[in-house]
């Protein structure tokens, strides 16, 4: 998470998030070379998980993975899947039956085709990708066919945990560049920072940065201790990183009057930054609906 909040505090572009949700998939598999490929830069895999509309909640994929002798088959599409260009290998998460089932797929195999995507953050690339009836070797698939719905949940926590922390540098960044800049602007011979209107907005934008970083840092404690209530506290995270960081870089923008909306200042990059994040594996309010159905399923089962 440190390396993650530094991302989004420079705005740093490459598929940080995708390649550490691929090598902890791959912990202890036999794919070492992949692993060391992927922890010294010299390869790139992404994963492929988010699904479209109006299949896009995170617990209704589609995509379609099954048996066929000592192979399997994988048809569906999945989209927006990050640096899929320049992946050599795609983790492809899909349904088997009633479970979910892994499969690592080198980018080069026939039936794959990739479809690029216009994107708000001008530092990431992201694309389409169809699978039509795509076959690999059953020693692709990670672990056992449609048992994978364990190793998915700790993926998207892990995934989850990075998006927010990198969110926050980007909220972190924007409001102290928003600071600076409200202190070395002069109106009417008194800097910005000294009106009482605008006090009043830095201090609402301080109290969502704050919650932000606590909420955020709970949730990785969270994941990271394994605790039971994890699942919740990274969708709690990223509702409330996905509302509040919106509206914090709007305010940021806001606050730097016509400057705020031009190209060559730097603060549109933090504001395409946070504005993906809030996007990516799943929107506050599909979160919230995932809160609401982990704390059902609490209840029916006590």
């Amino acid at each position: 998470t440190v390396v993650a909040h530094e991302f989004g505090r420079h705005a740093a572009p490459g598929p940080f998030v995708s390649s550490n949700v691929v090598a902890l998939a791959l912990s202890g598999s036999p794919h070492k070379e992949m692993i060391a490929g992927l922890l010294d830069g010299t390869a790139i895999a992404s994963w492929c998980f988010s699904e479209a509309s109006p299949v896009d909640e995170l617990d209704s994929l589609r995509l379609e993975i099954t048996p066929d002798g000592d192979h399997v088959l994988l048809h569906g599409v999945k989209r927006p899947v990050e640096s899929a260009d320049q992946a050599s290998h795609l983790l492809v998460t899909g349904r088997t039956g009633q479970g979910l089932s892994q499969v690592l797929v080198a980018t080069s195999t026939p039936g794959i085709t990739l479809s690029p995507m216009r994107g708000v953050d001008l530092t990431r690339r992201y694309s389409v990708v169809r699978f039509d009836q795509v076959r690999v070797p059953a020693s692709a698939v990670l672990g056992q066919l449609g048992e994978a719905q364990a190793m998915v949940e700790k993926q998207l926590q892990h995934a989850l945990v990075l998006l927010t922390a990198e969110a926050v540098g980007a909220m972190q960044a924007a409001f102290d560049m928003t600071v600076e800049w409200a202190f070395d602007r002069y109106s009417f011979g008194r800097p910005l920072a000294s009106y009482q209107a605008l006090k009043h907005r830095f201090a609402n934008m301080a109290t969502w940065l704050q919650a932000s970083h606590a909420i955020s840092d709970e949730a990785a404690r969270a994941v990271h201790d394994g605790r039971p209530e994890a699942a919740e506290l990274v969708s709690a995270a990223k509702s409330y990183i996905g509302d509040h960081g919106s509206e914090l870089v709007q305010e940021c923008v806001q606050l730097h009057g016509g400057i705020g909306v031009t190209y060559e200042h730097d603060l549109h990059l933090f504001l395409r930054r946070v504005t993906l994040a809030r996007a990516l594996l799943g929107t506050p309010a599909a979160h919230r609906r995932r809160m609401a159905r982990l704390v059902a399923t609490k209840k029916l089962a006590q």
